[in-house]
């Protein structure tokens, strides 16, 4: 009888006696994984042959059902191989995850069936939009002129010495009355510094995000026209629990993926300090997510996607890192502070070694203070860990 089927084998003696097959199951191919012979067969990605107990163990590709030890997440809850994902597939902007079709924000972002449902259609073209009824296109025509749409993104001009340079993202506040008066100001100190932006956090005719161009940490302190935050707090704007400070830091400036590495783990490491610093914990715009976390070394290899850019460092922009942990502020110590912090981190971990971590506890929050208390142009933090009694 033959050992795979068990059918009557011809009288012809078989050619394996210790393991008599009938002519059927003598044709069948070989699992590239246990060498047994399949029979179900699957199919891999590479052409190879698996059977269906060793298939368990790989992942089935829900495009060419094909079966991979890789494979990317979609919306369906399956995986796509790397050759299924580059040409069927398209990367939701808000879950991270892949589709095969996608929605367009007015942002310019696109958003898969499941996220969708978060927008409105705009009522004057076919975009989606998370700000009222128009989207920031088919609003602007009614908008300050002055005051550019979300998706605005000028060619940028770079302040100071590189090659670490920051971008701020002011988020403000002002009374409808006082919006004009607030643009004017604004406007006439920041002129080549920076912008004015829409931005749904905010909300249309209710203020605008400040945009700064590329500047180096020293630059900004020493040039940038701190004096506009007074004015236009004097003049009415203000700030409120849903709005933000993003600052953005160029990739280019850290030494290496072992650099980003060590910078995005002491972030993570000391949320407790870093949120009181910020002066705010948000999970909805700023997520400590732990499973994020733990892609750290996947992110300093230049991985970008996967979470979303709602986390405590957005890793989405190709150029830079964006630091979103921190409240806004009219107040210039605390958005300097903001500035100083993401500068001083980096340039704390350049040089941060396994000895430093392992014999002088360089993964903790007392040691980068202690290292800031000795580089004075950080004094704008240190003030401000002081008066947030995080200074130790």
């Amino acid at each position: 009888m033959c050992d795979l089927c068990a059918a009557q084998i011809p009288d012809d003696p078989p050619t394996d006696k210790r393991s008599p097959l009938c002519p059927g199951c003598a044709a069948l191919p070989f699992c590239d994984d246990c060498g047994e012979r399949a029979t179900e067969m699957r199919r891999t990605v590479d052409d190879g042959t698996l059977c269906t107990h060793c298939a368990a163990r790989w992942r089935e590709c829900e495009c060419c059902q094909r079966y991979t030890t890789d494979g990317a997440s979609t919306i369906n809850d399956g995986v796509v191989c790397d050759a299924c994902r580059d040409d069927h597939y398209w990367r939701c902007s808000d879950c991270g995850l892949l589709a095969r079709s996608l929605r367009t924000l007015d942002n310019g972002d696109e958003v898969c069936g499941d996220c969708e449902y978060q927008y409105r259609e705009c009522g004057g073209c076919d975009r989606l939009t998370s700000n009222g009824t128009y989207c920031a296109g088919c609003e602007s025509s009614q908008r300050n002129d002055r005051v550019y749409d979300y998706s605005y993104k000028p060619d940028p001009v770079f302040h100071g010495q590189g090659p670490v340079f920051l971008g701020l993202e002011l988020e403000v506040k002002t009374p409808g009355t006082a919006l004009e008066d607030c643009v004017d100001i604004a406007s006439s100190h920041l002129d080549t510094v920076a912008y004015l932006k829409e931005d749904g956090s905010i909300g249309y005719g209710g203020g605008f995000e400040i945009v700064t161009h590329p500047m180096s940490y020293a630059w900004a302190i020493a040039e940038f026209p701190w004096t506009v935050l007074r004015e236009l707090r004097i003049r009415g704007a203000y700030i409120d629990n849903h709005l933000g400070i993003h600052v953005h830091v160029s990739r280019d400036g850290f030494d290496s993926p072992a650099h980003v590495y060590r910078w995005m783990k002491f972030v993570y490491r000391n949320e407790t300090h870093a949120t009181r610093l910020a002066r705010r914990r948000s999970d909805d715009w700023a997520s400590f997510d732990p499973d994020a976390r733990a892609e750290i070394v996947n992110f300093a290899k230049g991985d970008r996607f996967g979470y979303g850019r709602y986390q405590a460092i957005n890793v989405c922009p190709k150029d830079t890192f964006e630091v979103r942990i921190f409240a806004s502020s009219l107040q210039p110590q605390q958005v300097q502070a903001a500035l100083a912090f993401v500068a001083a981190s980096v340039e704390y971990t350049r040089a941060l070694t396994s000895g430093d971590v392992a014999r002088r506890r360089g993964w903790e929050w007392t040691a980068f203070v202690t290292w800031v208390r000795h580089h004075p142009i950080y004094l704008p933090l240190l003030a401000e860990m002081e008066a947030l009694s995080c200074a130790s």
